[in-house]
């Protein structure tokens, strides 16, 4: 990885994670429960001395199949462009910036989360971290990862919060955040 910037590493996808160091690979999509998992993988990874791989596997919006019919070089740029910017978001989010006492390695993977997430975690000593929403079947996500993965894993739960508080949340807007700081 020398001579490359962070994101020149994680661009060419899905090779091998970092070579002769066990890894924990967390999948970030910026959801409050992969924030959690997040968190959760930089306390594993710094207690066992590990590598931190975060991991935002994006996809085309209206799904591969109809991309590849009608491709957009450009419109991909952009895509992968969102996906790094909601991995950088997560890390602010979180850690503030980057974690202390972690080596961190951030990959941006085209392809479905729970594919690409099982494939960085192949090795059986790496540790898989994903999170949990609270109160909802198993996401495609979630079944997948439990399914394949050829490690163990690791679910973080997400926060709880009241339900009157979520109603509340939904309905709020940028205009409401902004007059609460007045």
């Amino acid at each position: 990885m020398s001579g490359m910037s962070g994101w020149e590493a994680e661009v060419s996808g899905r090779e091998a994670v970092v070579s002769g160091r066990e890894v924990v690979v967390v999948g970030v999509s910026g959801s409050l429960a992969s924030l959690a998992a997040l968190r959760a993988g930089a306390v594993q990874a710094r207690r066992g001395g590990r590598v931190l791989v975060a991991v935002l596997a994006w996809e085309p919006p209206e799904g591969e199949g109809l991309y590849l019919r009608h491709p957009d070089p450009a419109w991909a740029r952009h895509w992968y462009a969102e996906a790094r910017g909601r991995l950088d978001r997560a890390f602010d989010e979180v850690f503030g910036g980057a974690p202390r006492g972690v080596v961190v390695e951030r990959r941006v993977v085209r392809g479905r989360a729970g594919r690409v997430l099982c494939e960085l975690a192949a090795h059986p000593d790496a540790l898989l971290v994903i999170g949990a929403r609270p109160r909802r079947h198993a996401a495609r996500t979630h079944r997948y990862v439990h399914a394949h993965a050829a490690c163990a894993v690791l679910t973080a739960p997400a926060p709880a919060r009241p339900r009157g508080m979520r109603r509340t949340l939904r309905r709020m807007t940028a205009e409401d955040f902004a007059l609460a700081n007045q």
